[in-house]
């Protein structure tokens, strides 16, 4: 096995857009929450493999919030990076911002977590590179990510509460 070199969450930054056409609203005609939850995987998909160099497949999403509507022939943006890597998993960061073009309206209307597993060609989890912060808010982000890794794997009951130590500074 050979060992990956490490890398920047800049070297995963995917963006992709998308038009909210008719057949993706509901009778609101705003856009579903079901496709954008497709977009959003797919483009947060992408960044996770643009890290590993490998097939990744989605472990969890975080708390989903839909803070505005996006609404039909707004152009949206989304914007997916990996925060940090563990050992086969990545933790990815997506933005989605609405737009529309003819009034010159720009909104950012949700954000979330993805959790992403390398797999090689059998299927198998595989080491990722490690992941080292330049900025301060992505070193931010980058310590966060141990907290809200350990809330997943508590709420998953892979973790037992007494053993999430960052979880348990916040509070002693």
């Amino acid at each position: 096995m050979t060992t990956k070199r490490t890398k920047y969450p800049s070297e995963s930054l995917t963006l992709m857009n998308e038009l909210v056409l008719p057949n993706d609203t509901n009778t609101l005609n705003n856009l579903m929450g079901g496709r954008l939850l497709h977009w959003m995987d797919i483009c947060a998909a992408i960044a996770g493999q643009k890290h590993s160099n490998e097939i990744v497949v989605t472990a969890s999403v975080d708390s989903v919030s839909f803070k505005e509507p996006i609404r039909l022939g707004d152009v949206v943006t989304l914007r997916a990076w990996v925060t940090r890597s563990f050992n086969s998993s990545m933790e990815v960061l997506i933005e989605v911002w609405a737009e529309n073009i003819p009034r010159g309206e720009k909104v950012k209307c949700n954000e979330a977590y993805y959790t992403f597993v390398a797999l090689d060609s059998r299927h198998k989890p595989v080491p990722v590179p490690e992941l080292v912060p330049e900025t301060e808010e992505e070193k931010r982000i980058y310590d966060g990510a141990l907290r809200r890794r350990q809330v997943r794997l508590v709420l998953a009951g892979k973790m037992k509460p007494d053993e999430a130590v960052e979880l348990k500074n916040l509070f002693v």
